[in-house]
């Protein structure tokens, strides 16, 4: 039986996407419960700025894999919360940067800790063995198709 032969049921995009969608849906309810009022997609764009600040619209498409208009919305609701803000690039005046606001900082370690408690959540039962294995299929299905 060759390799992409499976029943309805165990088409692993469906599978990977229940599995990210529950993810995401703990992650949200346990931001809400600890009384924080952002989304998952804004905190992807948070992450993202706490690993490096001041990077362009078109970077943080490419790093959270959204597009344009959706980082744009994004970033104009963090914005309105004072969680970032935007500033003209130096070099390239066309180009504005998104820069971490003073009351993102406070949100980081919180956050952070609340991800991780949503993983370990997500992950009881399975192995470190199995989590290494997900890892590298995932990164090889996705290099086959990038």
């Amino acid at each position: 039986m060759p390799n992409n032969h499976f029943k309805r049921g165990e088409l692993y995009s469906v599978i990977n996407a229940m599995a990210a969608t529950a993810i995401a849906r703990r992650l949200q309810k346990n931001f809400r419960n600890a009384g924080l009022d952002i989304t998952i997609e804004q905190w992807s764009i948070l992450y993202h700025l706490w690993k490096e600040d001041s990077l362009s619209q078109q970077e943080l498409c490419e790093r959270t894999y959204r597009d344009k208009p959706s980082i744009t919305r994004l970033i104009d609701n963090l914005e309105k919360l004072k969680l970032v803000k935007r500033i003209s690039h130096k070099q390239d005046r066309r180009k504005n940067l998104v820069c971490l606001a003073e009351g993102a900082k406070h949100l980081q370690q919180i956050t952070i800790d609340l991800a991780n408690q949503t993983m370990d959540e997500a992950l009881v039962g399975v192995t470190k063995d199995e989590i290494e294995i997900v890892k590298r299929v995932l990164q090889r299905v996705y290099d086959n198709l990038k």
